[in-house]
Parts: structure tokens; C-alpha cells; sequence
């Protein structure tokens, strides 16, 4: 019979052994498909290329793909009989774009590689870390090996997804909810410095707020008047096709879009980040990369967990 220190000993090192092996890598695809990642940047950098606002796109699908239990994939399937497409939660529903853009990338990955081996949703984590750089942003080493869901939940997407209503208090609750903390909330959502937002986001900050800057709350009204235009579209940021401080700079200035962007700088316990990132892009670079692979390892299954999608949109049968 083992004594009770040789059972403990085993029992570690099969703990060691099973993280290791069901762990996320940068080099997963290395020995299986190690063109993979390649044919992902040449169609993301092309989508982006055609049209800019692209970027920002992918990037979003990957950020509200992770908040609803987890990076697995589930954002991209359709409804079905048993099926509620968390594509038709508040936060998506005629808003997330760029569905077509991963249907190309899966399509010519599953060709190259021969057969279905790489998830959807580690393809929503490279093209993301691929749209940030076409955008002139930083680059990271993104940890691969993601399985994709078979379920997916509206009802949780309209819990948990962050709203550009949102104050301080309940965005950091909300991040923290998802295991990430003040400043990933505020790396993160640097990512507002690509892309554009619907008139119904930001009309009642444009017009109610006090905490605006009158010229820019003045030029935002022009494409959101008070009844109608929902779908008008505003600039995150003055640069919206580069991936820059200027969303921060924006903040300082009191000129952020959504409720929830301005939240980051008015008077609170992230002020001081923001103006550290507003001067510093190095320091908002790392961080948003860093945040970006915490961000990305959020309950991904892995192993034999859920299964490698044959199509991005339905679940194999």
C-alpha cells in the first residue's frame, strides 16, 4: 500500500501534468496546423483593409464572446429549436458585426489545415490580437487551445454584458464578476479608441449630462437628435481607425462618447489611470495586452471539453 506522502506526491504531479496539458498556449497550433495563424492575419488584415471600422468589429466580437461564460465560441451560434442566439441580447442585437469576416477565416483554416482543428473560438482571439495590430496597435502572444460550446445564452448575455450606461461602481463590479480588475477594466476599455457607437448609446449623455464638454456635447447632436437617428453613427474617438491614447486624451477633456466611457474619469478611483495612459502609450499598450490574455483565458474549455465546430454558426451533431 502507497504511503500517505508517495499518494500526495502522485496525486501533484498528475495535477501538474493535467494543467499542463489542458492549459492555454501561444504555440498550440505549432505541431497540428502551424500555418493556421498566418492565414487568420492575411484575412483579418484584408476584412480591415476593405473597411476600417472592421477592426473594431472583431475586436468586440471576442471581448462579448468572453463575458458570457467564457471565450468558447457560444456568440457565434445561430438560433435554433434549442438554441436562443445570445447574437439577439440587447448589447448585440443589430449592433455586433463581422460574422461573415470568421465564416472566411474558418473556411480557410479548415482547408489548410486539412480538417477542423482549430476552435471558433480560438479564431476570435487571433483575429482580435490581429485587428488591434492592422490598426497600428500592439501585438501579443495569444494563448491558444480553446474548444467551442455547444450552448449558448441570451439571457445571459443581457445580464452580464457591460451597458454604456453604466457608472464606476457597476462597471468595476462588473469586471470583477468576469475576474478582472480596475485596471483591465480601464485597459480594456481603451479598446473604445477604434470604432463607432449607435446614436441610442450616447443621445442621453449628449444631452443631459453635465459632466461634457458644451462644444463636443454641440457636435455630437448634429448626428443624434433627440427623437430618432438611433442607428446614427458617432466616433468613439477622434481617430477611430487608429489604435491610439486618443480615447483618453478624450476623457481628460471631458469628451468621452458613452456614459460608461466618461465613468472612467469623473472624480473617481481611476482618474489617475487614465491620465497615465492619456501621455504614456507604452504603459496603455502593455496593459492592454496583458489585460487582453487575462481576459482571453476566462473559463476557455479545453481537453475534451465541448468540441472543435465544423461551422462557427451551429453546433456539430
Amino acid at each position: 500500500m502507497a504511503s500517505p506522502t508517495n499518494f500526495l506526491l502522485h496525486t501533484f504531479v498528475w495535477l501538474a501534468l493535467a494543467t499542463t496539458a489542458f492549459s492555454l498556449s501561444p504555440k498550440f497550433y505549432d505541431q497540428v496546423c502551424p500555418q493556421a495563424l498566418l492565414a487568420i492575419k492575411k484575412i483579418v488584415h484584408a476584412a480591415v483593409h476593405r473597411e476600417r471600422r472592421m477592426g473594431a468589429s472583431l475586436l468586440r466580437l471576442h471581448f462579448h464572446d468572453c463575458f458570457v461564460n467564457g471565450c468558447d465560441g457560444s456568440l457565434l451560434l445561430d438560433s435554433t429549436a434549442t438554441i436562443d442566439s445570445e447574437k439577439n441580447a440587447r448589447a448585440n442585437v443589430n449592433s455586433t458585426r463581422g460574422f461573415e469576416v470568421i465564416d472566411q477565416i474558418k473556411a480557410e483554416v479548415d482547408k489548410i489545415c486539412g480538417r477542423p482543428v482549430v476552435s471558433c473560438a480560438d479564431i476570435l482571439a487571433v483575429a482580435a490580437r490581429d485587428s488591434v495590430v492592422a490598426l497600428g496597435g500592439p501585438s501579443w502572444k495569444v494563448r491558444l487551445g480553446r474548444r467551442d460550446s455547444t450552448t449558448a445564452s441570451k439571457n445571459l448575455a443581457n445580464s452580464v454584458l457591460p451597458s454604456p450606461f453604466m457608472d464606476l461602481p457597476a462597471l468595476i463590479n462588473n469586471f470583477k464578476n468576469q475576474g478582472l480588475n480596475q485596471r483591465d477594466l480601464v485597459a480594456l476599455s481603451g479598446g473604445h479608441t477604434i470604432g463607432l457607437a449607435q446614436c441610442f448609446t450616447f443621445r442621453n449623455r449628449t444631452y443631459n449630462a453635465t459632466n461634457i464638454d458644451p462644444a463636443f456635447a454641440k457636435e455630437r447632436r448634429a448626428t443624434c437628435p433627440r427623437d430618432g437617428g438611433n442607428t446614427n453613427l458617432a466616433p468613439l474617438d477622434p481617430t477611430p481607425a487608429r489604435f491610439d491614447t486618443s480615447y483618453f486624451k478624450n476623457l481628460v477633456k471631458k469628451r468621452g462618447l458613452l456614459i460608461s466611457d466618461q465613468a472612467l474619469f469623473n472624480g473617481g478611483s481611476t482618474d489617475d489611470l487614465v491620465k497615465t495612459y492619456s501621455f504614456n502609450p507604452e504603459v496603455f499598450w502593455n496593459d492592454f495586452s496583458k489585460s487582453m490574455i487575462k481576459m482571453g483565458n476566462i473559463k476557455p474549455l479545453t481537453g475534451k471539453q465541448g468540441q472543435i465546430r465544423v461551422d462557427c454558426r451551429k453546433v456539430n451533431w
